[in-house]
């Protein structure tokens, strides 16, 4: 390995804002002003003496798991690493919970933290595709696309949940939207408590899980994944900026690292080609791949291996000299450690040859490139097309 780059959402919050408005907090709520004997409720029983590890004041906030967390990601980037040199910059937006989450994954990168510089980047819209936030400046894009989608799945998967919960406990009015806080609460409470008891098998069978899970992904494939024509064009900059730096003959570090929202990884995964639905299937209407009323169990979209906290999208360049290749430069991807084949492997270890990569990028770069014309942003004029916070 002589040279890395690294795309990480921030480590484990409290809770995501949209997540606790529409879902959670009308669920606790709920809970705490309707009078329901949950003794008797059976595996509903713990709602008797429950009480919500999440206060308005902590939301957003990174908690001590997403901070250890942060710090064991930047050990493990150390270690698999041994010979790059430690970076000068590390770089990631401003929201201070991207802004911890590289503190502490500096702490456990290198030595001496003061001797690695957090340039911060602004999540400002005018900012384009210079910024780690480019679906910010981009009015194309919307945080509230894949919901009707996603809502359709939820009406059918839930139908079966509300009618054994009212059965337990006919005096709390269920609603789908109280089966999918339960089911969230379970994950947030386990980052923050270490455990759950939303997240028992006496509550959710393992096939409602899967069907909590392929709900989320139908969310984000609609909104950051291939059911959005805009994702790539979002993810583009990145990759290009990126490759730029692998792929010169000098750069100024060995290991690039930036620190984002959960927006962004998803749609570098587009614009590099990988967890694509129709890659073997061919299929030509993407949508169909994700039917909103019964599960694909064959997709290749599960956010839960895209984009859990501290997802990481990994660059590696290789200097290899493998039996049955060619000796000399390859470039691969991997995604939370696993390789991802790109349509140029040609290389050990799913990886593209240094030269078919660059003519990967480039034909990516004629799909998705031209960020301003077609974000069409109206309410600044300085928008730019590339990243530049590398150079």
């Amino acid at each position: 390995m002589t040279r890395a780059a690294y795309l990480v959402r921030h480590a484990a919050i409290y809770a995501n804002d949209f997540d606790y408005e529409e879902y959670i907090e009308p669920f606790t709520d709920k809970l705490e002003n309707t009078s329901v004997n949950w003794k008797s409720a059976g595996a509903l029983g713990f709602l008797q003496n429950w009480q919500t590890p999440i206060s308005d004041e902590e939301l957003e906030d990174l908690t001590t798991v997403g901070r250890l967390e942060s710090y064991k990601l930047g050990t493990e980037v150390h270690l698999r690493y041994p010979k790059l040199k430690n970076p000068k910059k590390v770089w990631t937006s401003t929201a201070e919970r991207t802004e911890l989450s590289t503190k502490s994954f500096v702490e456990g990168l290198v030595t001496q933290s003061n001797e690695t510089e957090r340039v911060s980047i602004s999540e400002d819209p005018s900012e384009g595709a210079d910024s780690l936030t480019p679906y910010k400046g981009c009015p194309k894009y919307s945080s509230s696309f894949g919901s009707d989608q996603s809502t359709q799945f939820q009406e059918v998967y839930t139908a079966p949940i509300i009618e054994r919960f009212r059965n337990l406990a006919p005096n709390f009015n269920w609603t789908a939207n109280d089966i999918t806080a339960m089911q969230q609460l379970c994950g947030y409470e386990t980052v923050i408590r270490g455990s759950s008891p939303f997240c028992s098998l006496e509550l959710f069978s393992a096939d409602e899980w899967l069907q909590f899970e392929y709900m989320n992904d139908i969310q984000y494939f609609y909104n950051t994944g291939y059911g959005n024509e805009i994702s790539g064009v979002l993810g583009f900059p990145w990759l290009n900026a990126i490759a730029e730096q692998l792929l010169a003959s000098n750069s100024s570090q060995d290991l690039y690292v930036s620190f984002t929202h959960r927006e962004l990884p998803p749609t570098v995964a587009v614009a590099l080609g990988i967890f694509n639905n129709t890659e073997l299937a061919g299929a030509a209407n993407i949508n169909a791949t994700m039917p909103l009323t019964k599960q694909n169990y064959h997709r290749a979209w599960r956010s839960s291996r895209i984009l859990p906290f501290l997802t990481n999208i990994a660059i590696e360049r290789m200097e290899c000299d493998s039996y049955g290749f060619p000796a000399g430069t390859y470039v691969r991807v991997l995604v939370n450690k696993d390789p991802q084949q790109l349509e140029c492997a040609v290389g050990p270890g799913d990886s593209c040859s240094e030269g078919s990569f660059a003519e990967f990028v480039q034909q990516r770069g004629e799909m998705f490139g031209g960020f301003t014309e077609k974000c069409a942003p109206t309410e600044y004029n300085n928008s730019t097309d590339i990243l530049t916070i590398y150079n």
